[in-house]
């Protein structure tokens, strides 16, 4: 395809046994989807949630993303899960690698041009390592398949904006990772990514300890790797301040509206004001990746799956994201 305004979504699947097959057939029953959009899953799981909750959707086959259209389930059927294996609410396996499987091909549909972006519907991440031990989620794998190791996570909402210097490791990885060259990556990778969605955007960075460590009483890291690497991005041109103590970083950024995003030290940071300011709105973005993906932001809620419980709202803010920064990898 020449563009890829005329490009459809990809849209994951998601744990078949989680609520993503439900949020993306009510997305659809609701009309609320309006692009071009194709679905990597199986269209036997599609087709078991649907008449599960008596949902009239239609659903189509096609071979080719670009056979996708408007207003349509489209499906590229992976063929991966019998009727049979499908548990929902259920840790399994076969659910695991079926999701691993979708999110991976995707990811190359993408890279091979043919779609404009990857939205994902929730996996479980216990599920994938059960046959690819070591897994540890989406955005990893995603910089794995795309050759992308600077990758990490930004997390929007219409009220706070967040990215991250590590994510899916144990706290004591993250404090090893808090090093000047990676905090001024995602320094850049966010300025990028904000500069897209605000205008002339204004950054804070986080401090790691209390009080951003009151001038090294509670700790060395913002001294010798934060404060420098902030120095160099303002040295780049990035309007960006701190580090600040996280403790009323966030209240400058929310109530006092001085800044558009926050640079988190660790993956807590960020993710647990973000969640309690709009846990259904929250919506993830992967910086530093060649291709375009954006997410919900939670997880695959086994204890309400395939109920007719589950909210849709991030996962139609997530569509909206990829609708809006479509075409533009976001990379510094």
């Amino acid at each position: 395809m020449s563009s890829s305004s005329a490009q459809p979504l990809a849209i994951t699947l998601g744990d078949p046994h989680g609520i993503g097959p439900e949020i993306l057939l009510r997305a659809y029953a609701e009309s609320a989807v309006p692009d071009a959009a194709v679905v990597f899953g199986d269209l036997t799981v599609i087709e078991a949630c649907r008449r599960h909750l008596g949902l009239a959707v239609p659903v189509r086959v096609v071979q080719r993303a670009e056979d996708a259209t408007p207003g349509s389930l489209c499906v590229m059927d992976a063929a991966l899960m019998r009727e049979a294996d499908i548990a929902p609410g259920q840790l399994s396996a076969t659910a695991g690698a079926a999701a691993y499987a979708y999110v991976a091909e995707a990811a190359r549909a993408a890279l091979r041009h043919e779609v404009a972006a990857v939205v994902t519907l929730p996996i479980n991440k216990e599920a994938i390592q059960l046959t690819h031990p070591g897994f540890s989620g989406h955005t990893e794998l995603l910089g794995e398949l795309c050759g992308a190791p600077d990758v990490t996570i930004l997390l929007a909402s219409g009220k706070l904006i967040v990215s991250h210097v590590s994510t899916h490791v144990s706290l004591s990885q993250a404090i090893a990772r808090v090093k000047r060259e990676r905090v001024l990556r995602i320094i850049e990778l966010t300025h990028a990514a904000v500069s897209r969605l605000r205008a002339a955007p204004r950054l804070a960075v986080a401090g790691l300890n209390p009080h951003a460590s009151e001038n090294g009483l509670f700790g060395i890291e913002e001294e010798l790797e934060i404060r420098p690497a902030v120095l160099d991005a303002q040295a780049r041109g990035i309007p960006v301040d701190g580090p600040f103590a996280p403790d009323t970083l966030f209240y400058l950024a929310v109530r006092e509206q001085q800044y558009n995003a926050i640079v988190c030290m660790y993956h807590d940071q960020g993710h647990i004001p973000l969640k309690l300011l709009d846990f259904d709105g929250g919506v993830n973005i992967t910086l530093g990746l060649p291709i375009l993906r954006t997410s919900v932001d939670h997880g695959t809620a086994f204890n309400i799956a395939w109920q007719g419980k589950a909210r849709i709202h991030s996962f139609l803010e997530a569509l909206r994201y990829a609708r809006e920064l479509r075409g533009v990898p976001l990379t510094a």
